[in-house]
């Protein structure tokens, strides 16, 4: 058993219900106060993931059988020992990869909520669909695919394990996980405790970096890939899948836009608006990347966001009264301080706003300010990629023809917004943006419903996750067909 109390969390491999030592461990610092080893987290091997993969595939065989309401049953609890376990793992989660505290009791929440959701359809979607004519019986039945890899980042790894976990195991199949090596000591430990309520093999994890997830992701008893993260090292997934012809869902990134029109409220508009630019400091998919303003009221705009975000504090998660915490990584935060100076460099204005916690610099984590960049094209770079980060880049826009084509004018399609007192014209304009989803009046962490399919077009994804169309993910269609 992984001590939680402890100031260092050691993180084994969890395969075939035992946790199973490593050869090789490596410290991961708190990223909001460097001076903290957090944990020490597996470093796992080829070999470690093959032994996790027939784990599953040995419950596979039992575990498929078993009835859904069984299996609906075990999900239900499990959901409950998911909930149980927030308010003991929320802070570990927090000092793992730098978020607020309520953005951890959320992904807890969230991943809950998600698991007996997705449990409560799975008897009615697995019964078998009937066509009856006068040449012949068809019976259609939904059978699980075997062996699933799930490999799920750091941002909200609760609920982006549940996204997987939940539709997989419903329906028949069993997991293999590999979390991020920046977000793993509190997943395991509450996958650790639901999968006591499960037989042993349904549920396993495996640490590691690319030799583990080039494993997972080629071994031929693994039929299904679940994956969350970047785009680039999505397109390696699918290369790989390719070897044995596995089935992938795919979440990627997002640069998603937000859509202002002439009859918005600035104020109601940044009342909701500002949640979905800064939450989780920026490092969530589906976070707003770029604002389309009219140019008639882009100054107003802008001087009510930034009057706004000059308020923040950033700070650690575990502190009181901070906006948001540091930037998850090393690497990100020189990709987002690079970024920044890019935008001055193509010569946007750009404001940094707010201030730090008393007592902390940039020293102490991998803290950046909020940054709104004024006076950006729509075709400079701050623009155009995933920022992953507190920098919000607000554009001005002529007509609306204009601004539809700049917010389609992207590799990626995965979330986006249109804000507007008329929810006819709004619905009109939703319509015509190229996107996984688009949400009218709202874009953030209360925008999404788990009765919508949520995945991403173009680069943002393959496949979509939430509902039935989540579970339709984890089945193969299989048809009989009886002559008369």
């Amino acid at each position: 058993m992984v001590d939680v109390k402890s100031d260092v969390v050691k993180v084994d491999h969890f395969i075939a219900g035992n946790m199973v030592e490593a050869g090789e461990y490596r410290d991961h610092v708190d990223p909001g106060k460097l001076s903290d080893v957090v944990a020490k987290v597996a470093v796992g091997t080829a070999k470690d993931a093959q032994r996790a993969i027939e784990a599953a595939h040995e419950a596979y065989l039992s575990w498929r059988e078993l009835e859904p309401q069984a299996r609906v049953e075990l999900m239900m609890k499990a959901g409950e020992v998911l909930g149980d376990s927030a308010e003991e793992l929320a802070p570990l989660l927090v000092r793992e990869h730098g978020g607020m505290l309520w953005e951890a009791q959320t992904d807890f929440a969230l991943g809950k909520g998600v698991l007996q959701h997705t449990a409560s359809l799975v008897e009615q979607f697995l019964e078998p669909e009937h066509i009856d004519d006068d040449q012949c019986t068809i019976r259609i039945e939904k059978k699980p695919r075997g062996v699933v890899a799930a490999i799920v980042p750091w941002n909200m790894p609760v609920v982006l394990t549940m996204m997987k976990l939940a539709p997989a195991l419903a329906t028949g199949n069993t997991l293999v996980l590999k979390p991020s090596p920046f977000a793993s000591a509190a997943l395991t430990i509450v996958l650790q405790r639901m999968a006591g309520l499960f037989p042993p093999g349904v549920i396993n994890v495996v640490h590691g970096d690319v030799e583990v997830g080039e494993a997972l992701t080629t071994h031929p008893l693994v039929r299904k890939v679940g994956f969350t993260g970047g785009t680039a090292t999505a397109r390696a997934v699918m290369k790989s899948a390719a070897e044995s012809i596995k089935n992938t869902t795919l979440e990627l990134g997002g640069n998603d836009p937000a859509i202002v029109l002439d009859d918005a409220d600035i104020e109601k508009t940044l009342d909701r608006m500002i949640s979905g630019i800064f939450t989780r400091s920026g490092q969530i998919c589906f976070a707003i990347k770029r604002i389309y303003v009219p140019r008639s009221m882009h100054d107003r705009f802008v001087d009510a966001l930034c009057s706004r975000v000059d308020e923040f504090m950033v700070g650690h998660g575990l502190m009181e009264g901070v906006k948001f915490g540091p930037l998850a990584t090393e690497a990100q935060y020189r990709s987002v301080n690079k970024l920044i100076d890019s935008a001055k460099e193509a010569g946007a204005r750009v404001v940094e706003l707010g201030r730090l916690a008393d007592g902390l610099d940039n020293a102490n984590g991998y803290y950046v300010l909020p940054h709104i960049v004024v006076d950006a094209s729509h075709t400079d770079q701050v623009s155009c990629c995933e920022q992953f980060g507190p920098v919000i880049p607000v554009i001005a826009y002529d007509d609306e023809e204009q601004v539809v084509e700049w917010a389609n004018d992207s590799e990626y399609g995965l979330g986006s917004s249109i804000w507007t007192s008329d929810h006819a014209r709004g619905l009109k304009m939703a319509s015509q943006i190229e996107a996984g989803s688009t949400f009218i009046n709202t874009h953030s962490f209360e925008s999404l419903d788990i009765r919508m399919p949520f995945g991403g077009i173009k680069h943002s994804g393959v496949g979509r996750e939430f509902g039935e169309a989540g579970l339709s993910e984890y089945v193969e269609s299989h048809s009989i067909r009886i002559l008369k």
